[in-house]
């Protein structure tokens, strides 16, 4: 399960008077964990987190888990498909893998995109009889983003400056499934646009995918309200070598989750900072300055601090290493500031 921390005007409600939302992105149920959910929030409120809405208390654009708004996908969907921005789809899985096949023996990747889509089995090709039988039919189908040849889109990015993709590069994302679900692509950029979200804040690996967002907010009409992108830097393993995952910590000696959580599928278990002795506050004070530093040699910063001092454009381009001793270091000195009693 996903979920995004999203924010109405800015994330520094004490300094720019935004709001705080937390929504639930559980669009791929292959993905779903049971208690999840709850673990997130938890989590949340552990760290001292304050929401204005969320899936947990409501808001003016509720709800705010995203399978609940399944129903109104659809509507988005059929918008693209009829000023011809997307299209469906009807080729099989087996039939995709048997392309990949016979392209990878080539030494060529394919992609469904500008290059094959004429030559595969969608509505582009197809009659229009023949998709209304297949649909009638209920016949398997995806609606893809219909991804034009050859043209510059451009994100502005408030960490990177301007990114340039060629369209040639990007592929014909799936937008939406025949069971009714949308894909991130599209919930996303629907439930940015109708929650007012200012910030698009997330991790570099979705980089990839923002000139397609662009794409969709152009396709959608609402360019004048598309909010402002900035692509977080990775947190790096402590020496550097590649992107800290869930099991690192544990490996290593550290804990990576807030608090302790134990798959409920496989039983495995991982060490939290909660349970592991960490005060909230050592927490979010060493979160902040991965990636990000108040252009002074500070670093003991309260919540109060951290939302008058932060600024996007303070946030690195390059990945942050990951200091276990650093975040004791700060663990230290808030436990010696506590009075005795506590």
């Amino acid at each position: 399960m996903a979920f995004a921390l999203h924010c109405i005007t800015t994330c520094l409600p004490g300094k720019h008077h935004g709001k705080f939302l937390l929504r639930i992105e559980d669009t791929d149920q292959t993905r779903f964990v049971p208690g999840a959910e709850n673990y997130i929030i938890e989590s949340l409120q552990w760290s001292g987190i304050q929401f204005d809405e969320g899936v947990h208390i409501g808001g003016p654009y509720a709800p705010y888990r995203q399978s609940d708004r399944k129903e109104m996908y659809h509507q988005y969907a059929m918008q693209l498909i009829n000023n011809e921005t997307a299209y469906y789809a009807f080729d099989t899985p087996e039939e995709l893998e048997a392309l990949r096949k016979d392209f990878e023996s080539r030494k060529e990747t394919f992609q469904y995109g500008p290059q094959t889509r004429m030559g595969l089995r969608n509505s582009l090709t197809l009659s229009e009889n023949d998709v209304k039988t297949l649909l009638e039919a209920g016949e398997h189908y995806v609606i893809r983003v219909r991804i034009p040849d050859h043209e510059t889109i451009v994100v502005h990015d408030l960490i990177r400056g301007l990114v340039s993709v060629d369209s040639h590069l990007l592929d014909d994302k799936v937008l939406y499934k025949s069971d009714g679900m949308p894909t991130y692509h599209l919930a996303n950029v629907v439930d940015d646009y109708l929650m007012k979200i200012s910030h698009v804040i997330r991790g570099e690996e979705w980089l990839p995918s923002a000139p397609l967002h662009v794409l969709l907010y152009r396709y959608f009409g609402w360019e004048a309200d598309m909010p402002e992108f900035a692509h977080l830097s990775l947190l790096l393993k402590p020496d550097g070598n590649g992107k800290l995952s869930k099991r690192d910590g544990d490996r290593l000696g550290f804990p990576v989750f807030p608090l302790r959580w134990t798959d409920p599928k496989s039983g495995e278990v991982s060490s939290g900072y909660r349970e592991s002795g960490y005060l909230p506050e050592a927490f979010i004070n060493m979160l902040a300055l991965l990636g990000w530093n108040p252009g002074t040699e500070q670093e003991i910063l309260s919540m109060d601090e951290l939302i008058e001092l932060f600024s996007i454009d303070r946030v690195g381009k390059s990945g942050s290493k990951f200091d276990p001793e650093k975040a004791k270091w700060f663990n230290h000195h808030y436990l010696s500031a506590l009075p005795d009693e506590k």
